[in-house]
């Protein structure tokens, strides 16, 4: 097992320790500070960026690693404690700039959007990432494979940026003085994520908040003014594969609709929003309200409590995936990759209680059930523990059983409430 496995496997538990930490401080607080299906999206699209990035190996490591040793001006010594302390501060920076960029560049705000979505800010926003941010993240940290810094530094000092910046995505903590004017602390994050006027396109420092300081981005969180989380255009949605793709599409619709061909191509490089006045008068959009009504189909208990459930099941499915990731053929790969997006799909589905979200839950159901029992095995498992086997098909086939209880109770409920009323 390599560094970075090691510093994964250690940090996963932490993440959902805090988490529960979070939930008993928040409560002791009087805050509610998450809900049920916005946290599973949250977790759902952590899920989906970490199989993403079993696919993109070659771009954020393959490239970065041949222009290190073909292309760098020096070979720096891993072994150098003065290497991994200017790496990290490199990284940092460099991170500042893809960040920034971000924000300002809409072809990589429809990547990075996807962490900006959540209308809670909590832990689990922290775990919500882009499936996408591969394809073109990679460029800003060309410069430390060419200044010379080895891939080991470069792989451990992300990790160390990337675990840093957890634990800031959190109400219940607050102003903590001089750290606030140094690092990116939760104050700090707070206002880089909120919607308000004030603090759009600010604070967007990894560990250092000084970056921003030194470059005119740097805000200050305002109790009067208190940080509204979102987007500006709303996902509304608890759909984990639109969630990635809802920017790119919208903006190539605006591309093809766009008369000129220079706008066309402008569209994709200009900020976010930024449209052509001609398009913009031909498909007008609806301002942005701030005072709108958060996304939040109501779920009742027995469904909320069957949703953690099947999250935690597929979340165990997805750290099997990783760990089969390493030796599994390229068609057992794909195959188990398409499973989990379709069933954290469905799972979304079912959660916004949207029509047809039963059935696709209930097929859900019934293809994971059907996989051990055709095949005998599991995805890159040809032979199976017998008893392991039957957990495969018996739990969700009583999973099937309970959820047709809950919909007929939800259902015969709503009638009750129509009649009564």
């Amino acid at each position: 097992m390599n560094m970075q496995e090691i510093i994964i496997t250690w940090a996963t538990p932490v993440f959902f320790v805090l988490i529960a930490l979070e939930l008993l401080i928040a409560r002791w607080q009087g805050k509610r500070v998450y809900h049920s299906s916005d946290a599973i999206n949250s977790l759902s699209l952590g899920v989906i960026s970490q199989i993403a990035a079993v696919f993109t190996k070659l771009l954020t490591l393959g490239i970065y690693a041949w222009c290190a040793q073909h292309q760098a001006l020096l070979h720096l010594p891993a072994d150098s404690v003065w290497v991994w302390v200017s790496g990290l501060l490199l990284y940092d920076f460099c991170y500042y700039w893809l960040h920034r960029f971000g924000h300002e560049v809409n072809i990589l705000w429809a990547a990075h959007v996807v962490h900006h979505q959540s209308e809670d800010y909590n832990l689990s926003t922290a775990l919500r990432q882009t499936g996408s941010g591969a394809l073109l993240g990679w460029l800003f940290y060309l410069p430390m494979a060419i200044i010379g810094y080895p891939l080991e530094v470069f792989v451990v000092v992300a990790l160390i940026d990337l675990l840093y910046q957890f634990w800031v995505h959190t109400e219940v903590v607050r102003r903590l003085g001089w750290f606030d004017r140094v690092f990116c602390s939760p104050s700090n994050h707070r206002a880089h994520h909120a919607v308000n006027d004030k603090y759009l396109d600010r604070n967007y420092g990894g560990v250092l908040i000084i970056w921003d300081r030194l470059f005119g981005t740097f805000i200050e969180e305002d109790d009067n003014d208190p940080p509204i989380y979102g987007t500006r255009s709303p996902l509304r949605s608890w759909n984990p594969l639109w969630a990635n793709v809802e920017v790119y599409w919208a903006t190539l619709k605006d591309a093809w609709h766009a008369r000129r061909w220079r706008d066309k191509l402008l569209i994709w490089f200009k900020p976010p929003g930024w449209r052509p006045a001609d398009l913009a008068e031909r498909f007008p959009k609806s301002a942005f309200d701030i005072s709108r009504e958060r996304f939040a189909p109501p779920l009742p208990t027995p469904l909320v409590i069957y949703s953690l459930i099947q999250f935690a099941l597929l979340l165990a499915m997805g750290v099997h995936f990783l760990d089969l990731a390493k030796h599994m053929p390229a068609s057992s790969l794909l195959g188990y990759a398409a499973f989990l997006l379709l069933s954290l799909y469905a799972l979304g589905a079912m959660t916004e209680l949207r029509r047809g979200g039963s059935g696709l839950e209930l097929l859900r159901l019934a293809a994971t059930a059907a996989i051990p029992l055709v095949t005998g095995g599991w995805f890159g498992v040809t032979q199976l523990d017998a008893r392991v086997w039957s957990a495969l098909v018996a739990v969700p086939a009583a999973s099937a059983l309970v959820f047709l209880l809950l919909i007929w109770g939800v259902r015969r409920h709503r009638v009750g409430r129509a009649i009564s009323g």
